[in-house]
């Protein structure tokens, strides 16, 4: 992971205390498109949309700069 991808996954690690996270640059190293999963008891009983709303307002600073994100949650 470079120095970009860690910020992000530690943010969320911070915010979401889950099971599974992945964050990965996938625009070819130049940090405008991220494929995350997260994967959290916090999103239990929450719908889909919902889940990735709560992420959304995590990484709303940083998803301002980039140009998309490939976005999953689960419930732990």
């Amino acid at each position: 992971m470079d120095e970009y991808e860690k910020k992000i996954y530690s943010m969320l690690q911070d915010s979401f205390l889950p099971k599974a996270l992945q964050v990965k640059d996938v625009s070819g190293g130049c940090g405008s498109m991220f494929a995350i999963l997260v994967e959290s008891e916090k999103f239990k009983g929450i719908p889909m949309i919902k889940q990735h709303r709560l992420v959304n307002e995590v990484l709303k600073d940083e998803i301002s700069k980039w140009h998309g994100i490939q976005l999953r949650t689960k419930s732990a």
